[in-house]
């Protein structure tokens, strides 16, 4: 069965920069668009970025728009989240997500597999 597993997540001050990972167990990545969201203790889970299947197209929230970057690497069925000039309110637990059909891509209900998350914490 399709698993994704995300790394790279850890403890940083505000302005630095991080990198997390999805590597996709069991499907080929590909075949998925896939998104990155977010969850902060007490808050909704929210659409951070994503990336076409066919056409690499990619999407940001506003609030991420100029600092994060999204890229996915075919060959080794992974997905990249670059996150530059972190800041306090970035923090939260990281997931990745994959489409199969495509649907909305800014919606959690748009995705049909998700992994367990990493956590993401930009101290002040």
């Amino acid at each position: 069965q399709v698993q994704l597993v995300e790394s790279g997540g850890g403890l940083v001050r505000a302005g630095d920069s991080l990198r997390v990972s999805c590597e996709v167990i069991g499907g080929t990545l590909s075949s998925y668009a896939m998104g990155w969201f977010r969850q902060a203790p007490g808050k909704e889970r929210e659409f951070v970025a994503a990336i076409g299947w066919s056409d690499d197209s990619t999407h940001y929230a506003d609030s991420v728009k100029g600092r994060f970057t999204i890229s996915r690497d075919n060959a080794e069925n992974t997905v990249y989240l670059q996150m530059n000039s972190l800041k306090p309110e970035d923090t939260a637990v990281y997931y990745c997500a994959a489409q199969v059909d495509g649907s909305s891509w800014y919606r959690v209900l748009g995705y049909d597999y998700w992994g367990q998350g990493t956590q993401v914490t930009v101290s002040s």
